[in-house]
């Protein structure tokens, strides 16, 4: 049995996460839900739960006025034209452990949707406070996307802040940008059934495709686009063994420069470098395993281009 509502609500007040809570009939939709919160300033969020062809799973979690084109996607996660579809509705209950209707982030603080992928809209950054599900959706809670980022940290869960509205060409000398976001693996559920579902999502996917700008990204109307912060959503900053060693040591140095203040020296005083030491190892160690997932699917990847650009002769 997944996390009830109290218990995620709880855990959002154990950690000092503030949000404002909003309770309203069942709602399966976004334009539902906006009759009952829609005049409260927050940014409403839609929330697609997806499926590629080898049953791996994907959260993609988007303001409600966002485009998302499944075919533009699948293409820059480099699954092919059609490679997304909506789960089946028994993979909600089942992976998710939620109600039809409340698939958002939050679903990930269940054990069993550990391989799910996130994607989470750049645009959430926009706005100030922005309105998810709490694993229920007669209910729905404003809160900072920080916080929700901090919030899915503490649970280990990888956030990636992705434009969703992008549509980057993909082809032999330019890999899929968001190759880094497949799951490595797939949840172990049985006899999950191929039927699309149809109340399964917090919105709909907008039918039609997203227009074609070459190198060129959109943005909401009215909204300055802003660089991804955090983001793993470039497959090439993974390429190069340098780069992801960098990476790697950027992040523990800042840990390290952050852990050593004033009050922690008075506290530990010798023992500060043993302190530091399992911190690190408590904090990083997810992380690190992501940075690797990443390469390994970056390598992959680079490596599946090269084999079209260069194909064996024949003898």
């Amino acid at each position: 049995m997944g996390v009830s509502k109290a218990q995620l609500l709880e855990r959002l007040q154990a950690q000092q996460i503030q949000f404002s809570q909003y309770d309203h009939p069942v709602v399966m939709t976004v334009e539902a839900q906006a009759k009952y919160v829609g005049h409260i300033k927050a940014g409403l969020s839609k929330n697609l739960f997806l499926k590629d062809k080898k049953h791996r799973y994907y959260i993609v979690s988007a303001l409600a006025d966002t485009k998302v084109d499944l075919k533009v996607l699948s293409q820059r996660l480099g699954l092919g034209k059609g490679g997304l579809r909506m789960a089946p509705e028994e993979a909600v209950s089942e992976i998710l452990e939620v109600p039809l209707g409340s698939v958002t982030p939050f679903a990930l603080v269940n054990e069993s949707a550990r391989n799910v992928s996130l994607l989470l809209d750049q645009g959430f950054k926009t706005h100030e406070c922005c309105f998810f599900h709490p694993l229920s959706n007669d209910t729905s809670i404003t809160l900072k996307i920080q916080d929700l980022y901090t919030f899915l940290k503490s649970v280990e869960r990888m956030v990636a802040y992705v434009d969703l509205e992008a549509n980057p060409t993909v082809g032999k000398d330019q890999p899929p940008d968001l190759a880094a976001l497949v799951p490595s693996d797939t949840p172990s559920i049985q006899n999950i059934s191929e039927k699309t579902a149809t109340l399964q999502i917090d919105g709909d996917v907008k039918s039609k495709p997203v227009a074609v700008t070459a190198k060129a990204s959109k943005v909401s109307s009215g909204q300055q686009k802003e660089k991804p912060v955090n983001t793993a959503n470039s497959s090439s900053s993974f390429a190069d063994p340098e780069q992801f060693i960098e990476e790697i040591l950027k992040k523990a140095s800042a840990f390290v420069v952050a852990e050593i203040k004033e009050e922690n020296i008075k506290q530990h005083g010798d023992q500060l470098g043993a302190v530091v030491s399992d911190s690190i190892r408590k904090n990083l160690t997810l992380e690190f395993k992501n940075l690797a997932t990443m390469f390994k699917n970056t390598a992959y990847t680079e490596g599946f281009g090269a084999g079209i650009r260069c194909p064996a002769k024949r003898l």
